[in-house]
């Protein structure tokens, strides 16, 4: 199938510009594969340290060039369901690595922290920043010169990208993402969210709240509701890091077992002491990126990876930026409905034909590129193909050449939206990220006077003493990554979604978060510059009128003076408590949301 001009026009956009970064970051991961495994070059005494607690065959092999010594990193813990069950994971690679010839050694944890939790909590100013801090430990657990390849072990929000920049920055050595699969279906998303929004107005309790909620997140595995976490399952997916099929098998099943096994072996074959080298600095490259965008365009999938995705292609040497997103967006279908863009959760999707269906319709229609590299091998092409069992034995099969339910996810030629449903708007407010697939058409544009809030706090205290009443737009400002390290701001979606139901015009501009759970309230999310560089959101008032225009791509505050006005200082200060004393540095470091809202963008 002939590529897309468009996905065409953007690769090689990207490519250009990225030309210098990419060949440095290429050479640079050349030459340190040029030096052969690592550990080759380690005195004695170092070698030692490195092999001291393995058995005396792993010595034997580690001493010398014959094996191939895997890294575990794993950000397994049990308070969170989605990596509760990573904890037999190590046990399983080990011997399946050992089955394929090779050594593996548990090389590192990473934290792992749960967006879910933290939600309105001071907590959650660590959130994106934590995402940074992983992919270091990833650095530190990978640092010990000892490895010939990698096996990555995470599931949620910033613990995905954060695993992917830190092993792109041993982007010489091969690495297989492996994940644990969402928990079984509970509490429908729809309910769940109604009943969020009927405590909001009062009409039922806390006990009542939490009863839904734990019937909802009830099980080990993944959230079901197409969030980050699931956007980050199906990502590696199509950027070629996970095996074919891997992303939403369920865990504690037989094949969700074997694809765990399988990834050992894998990457035990990808490594440069093998005839399969595929380093994950070269398979990560321009087509790839372009790949996962557009993927994440055709799912619906979290806002969050405009940010995520333009930081994981800068620790490749690949500068993407919005407008990319925005061009790739006009000429990609949405072909699923998942929560919060429909009722479906991903168990459905998977029942009805998940990723390999997906994929299948993104191949056959010229939006994505085939001839990529990746873990189960060269072209994209394998990925179109389902994990099965076949007496003990994993193969793959040709997937259904239909959907199982066109509800939740259709065809290139029946979609649900002719457009990707992400777009930009900019204008004397800056920029900013709004996605629209789950917003009603006649709420794309909205004008109304601002109601300023300097925390979501500040705006549900005013809503619940009934302040909030007729049209607004909730102007909710200091939340970007330099003033408090831009958390979600779910607790704003039911107040803001109860005035919306009563009538009245409602929309959110903020330079915060909203991430894979936006929904039905327009929001502009991600805003840049803001406010606390200064940006133009500083300077907005009560009552200043407001206009967001998603179909034409406009955020602009209608006042003439704006830029005239002193920027207002923060009523809130967020620099102490929950540790985030600590992150000072990160926060002063920190770039903008529009170059990932990185704390080392500039330096890779």
């Amino acid at each position: 199938m002939t590529l897309h001009p468009r996905v065409a026009e953007v690769t090689e956009r990207i490519a250009d510009r990225s030309a210098a970064a990419r060949t440095a970051y290429l050479s640079r991961i050349r030459a340190a594969a040029a030096e052969g495994p690592a550990r080759t070059g380690l005195g004695c005494t170092n070698l030692a340290h490195g092999f001291a607690a393995c058995s005396a065959a792993d010595k034997l092999s580690l001493g010398g060039t014959a094996k191939p010594d895997i890294a575990i990193v794993s950000a397994y813990n049990d308070m969170l369901s989605a990596h509760q069950p990573l904890e037999s994971y190590p046990a399983l690679l080990k011997h399946a690595v050992a089955e394929a010839g090779g050594v593996a050694q548990f090389a590192g944890g990473v934290p792992a922290m749960c967006d879910g939790i933290t939600q309105g909590r001071s907590g959650m100013e660590l959130s994106l920043f934590s995402r940074d801090v992983i992919a270091m430990a990833t650095a530190v657990a990978l640092s010990h010169d000892m490895f010939d390849g990698a096996l990555m072990l995470g599931v949620c929000d910033k613990i995905v990208p954060g695993l992917l920049i830190g092993a792109l920055s041993f982007g010489h050595l091969p690495v297989v993402f492996v994940p644990a699969g969402p928990m079984p279906s509970g509490l429908s998303n729809n309910e769940k969210a109604q009943t969020r929004q009927l405590f909001a107005e009062g009409k039922v309790g806390r006990r009542e709240l939490l009863q839904a909620e734990s019937a909802a997140y009830h099980a080990p595995g993944t959230c079901t509701f197409y969030g980050t976490a699931n956007s980050n399952q199906m990502l590696m997916e199509v950027m070629g890091l996970h095996l074919p099929g891997a992303s939403f098998e369920p865990p504690g099943t037989p094949l969700r077992e074997a694809l765990t096994a399988e990834a050992g072996r894998r990457v035990t074959g990808l490594t440069s002491l093998g005839e399969h080298y595929t380093p994950i600095g070269e398979l990560i490259d321009e087509r790839a990126i372009t790949n996962a965008v557009v993927a994440l365009l055709a799912t619906g999938g979290s806002t969050n990876h405009t940010l995520h995705l333009v930081a994981i292609a800068a620790a490749a040497g690949i500068e993407l930026d919005w407008d990319d997103f925005a061009a790739l967006s006009e000429v990609v279908p949405l072909l699923t409905r998942m929560y919060p863009n429909g009722a479906a959760d991903v168990n459905a999707f998977h029942a009805a034909g998940g990723m390999a269906h997906l994929i299948g319709q993104l191949l056959d229609n010229g939006l994505i590129h085939a001839d990529v590299a990746t873990v189960a091998g060269p072209g994209l092409a394998r990925y179109r193909k389902r994990p099965v069992l076949s007496e003990a034995d994993l193969t793959w099969t040709d997937a259904p050449g239909k959907s199982a339910d066109t509800t939740v996810l259709r065809d290139f030629d029946d979609p649900f939206s002719p457009d990707g449903g992400l777009r930009m708007v900019s204008g004397n407010l800056g920029r900013a990220v709004i996605k629209v697939s789950a917003v009603a058409p006649e709420r794309h544009v909205i004008e109304a006077p601002a109601r300023v809030f300097d925390s979501q706090a500040a705006l549900q205290s005013a809503f619940e003493s009934g302040e909030l009443d007729g049209d607004l737009v909730a102007v909710v400002r200091f939340q970007g990554p330099r003033a408090n390290g831009m958390p979600e701001l779910h607790k704003l979606t039911p107040p803001l979604g109860v005035l919306q139901d009563r009538g009245h015009r409602v929309a959110l501009v903020t330079d915060g978060r909203m991430s894979g759970a936006s929904g039905k309230v327009p929001a502009a999310i991600h805003v840049s510059p803001e406010a606390a560089t200064g940006g133009p959101l500083a300077r907005v008032r009560d009552g200043d009128r407001v206009r967001l225009d998603a179909a034409a791509g406009t955020l602009e505050v209608l006042v003439p003076d704006l830029m005239e006005r002193t920027p207002q200082a923060p009523t809130v200060d967020s620099s102490t408590g929950t540790g985030r004393e600590l992150f000072t540095a990160l926060r002063s470091a920190v770039g903008p949301a529009e170059r990932g809202a990185a704390v080392f963008g500039g330096a890779l």
